[in-house]
């Protein structure tokens, strides 16, 4: 069973929260950070994504990028801009998106769990991108950001959230600048803690990460280093564990995660349209966005034109949890057959659109010229992802698409009192 326990957070008095919080450090690059950041002192960035406070072009790997990151943690507790609890707490952390709001709790989930696959994954993850996680976490002996867990839910866990939510005013509660609200509650009363880790403990046999994969692997490795380092380690010592976000799967929406391609491998449209026939019955649709509606049917941008592409029968494998995908069936027959494109992680000829940017963000990069063609895929469901983990399949490259993304910088986890 997972092991979800409280801590003792480190977060923003409530009048600085809004300014500290931030979107996580993968979704940026660079110079995008150093714009989001301009003007607001406060802002997490400038501990998760450090280099913008030194020259232009340093490095966001270099040493002194992970000692900036550490002089600029410290200078926030100084201010008081984040200040830490008296005593062990959980909290919950609310997304609205759509008029639809998601109720997460924020806890502390085990290094052992993630060890011993009660924590279940379903990406791989790259070792340069855990070891870069790893160094900022060591030099702040903090886990800065929360990952996005999901677990099956638990109705007593739902009656207690909801009990939360109904008896006070969120500490924070504010709308993004992408349009998202954000609520978050902070849970004082010890017996209530004491009954969510209990519920944990009894009901949730396995959590499972949904976003953040190279985060929750490098917390866990962090802790997993200083327990072997430590000769007096009891298991009890904060590293044991590292902070996530704890979703029910039935609140929870997958958005779909589109492909756009520079060149039809030297066809002429009409050409790799015919080759597409063996795999797909094609439907012309018009110059409108067409959104495929059901599993195993794309849609399909080139030339001005949307198509319907619906995958024949023997494409696909119903029975087979990564043979049935939609990323793999577009692979097996489109990408890799037709467009050559072998490596989807290392081609510079493909790129990925999450679909929170919408089919006409597919429809504007093609009409542009820097495309040729683009696919849109039905959604992943949560229960295909589950089983996924589950049988410990991992899916293919570019999969999954969450929204909205946790904020950073509402609450962080610190390795010892401060």
């Amino acid at each position: 069973m997972a092991i979800v326990k409280p801590f003792k957070g480190i977060r923003p008095p409530k009048q600085h929260a809004e300014e500290v919080a931030c979107l996580p450090y993968d979704v940026m690059n660079t110079e995008e950070a150093r714009e989001m950041a301009k003007g607001k002192e406060k802002s997490l960035l400038h501990i998760t994504r450090s280099e913008i406070d030194l020259p232009e072009n340093t490095d966001p790997h270099a040493g002194e990028v992970y000692d900036q990151s550490k002089d600029n943690f410290k200078k926030f507790m100084e201010k008081g801009w984040l200040q830490q609890e008296d005593k062990p707490k959980f909290y919950i952390y609310a997304q609205t998106m759509n008029h639809q709001t998601q109720y997460g709790i924020v806890g502390a989930a085990a290094v052992d769990d993630y060890l011993n696959g009660i924590i279940k994954k379903h990406e791989l993850t790259r070792p340069d991108k855990e070891e870069d996680r790893m160094k900022i976490i060591r030099e702040n002996n903090a886990d800065l950001e929360p990952v996005f867990f999901t677990y099956p839910a638990v109705d007593e866990i739902d009656q207690l959230v909801d009990q939360v939510v109904q008896s006070k005013d969120p500490e924070y509660d504010f709308v993004s600048e992408d349009g998202f609200g954000h609520h978050f509650w902070v849970i004082d009363e010890d017996a209530t803690n004491e009954k969510i880790e209990r519920l944990f403990a009894e009901k949730v046999p396995n959590t499972y990460v949904a976003d953040g994969h190279h985060r929750t692997a490098a917390a866990a490795l962090v802790g997993k280093e200083k327990r072997e380092k430590n000769p007096n380690h009891t298991g009890q010592e904060a590293y044991n564990y590292f902070m996530a976000v704890h979703f029910p799967d039935n609140q929870l929406h997958i958005l779909d995660y589109n492909r756009v391609i520079k060149d039809l491998n030297g066809l002429e449209p009409a050409d790799f349209m015919e080759k597409l026939k063996d795999a797909f019955v094609i439907e012309e649709k018009g110059s409108e966005p067409y959104k495929p509606a059901e599993m195993h049917t794309f849609s399909m941008y080139l030339e001005g034109k949307w198509y319907a592409l619906k995958a024949k029968e023997h494409t696909y494998d119903d029975n087979d949890p990564i043979e049935g995908l939609d990323v793999t069936i577009l692979t097996n027959q489109v990408l890799q057959p037709i467009l050559d494109i072998q490596d989807l992680r290392r081609s510079k000829r493909i790129d990925f659109v999450g679909g929170i940017r919408g089919l006409k963000e597919l429809q504007r990069r093609v009409d542009s010229g820097e495309m040729k063609v683009a696919f849109a895929l039905h959604p992943v469901s949560l229960s295909q992802l589950i089983h996924i983990a589950d049988t410990g399949n991992i899916m293919p490259p570019k999969t999954t698409w969450f929204e909205p993304k946790l904020r950073s910088g509402l609450v962080i986890y610190k390795f010892e009192d401060v």
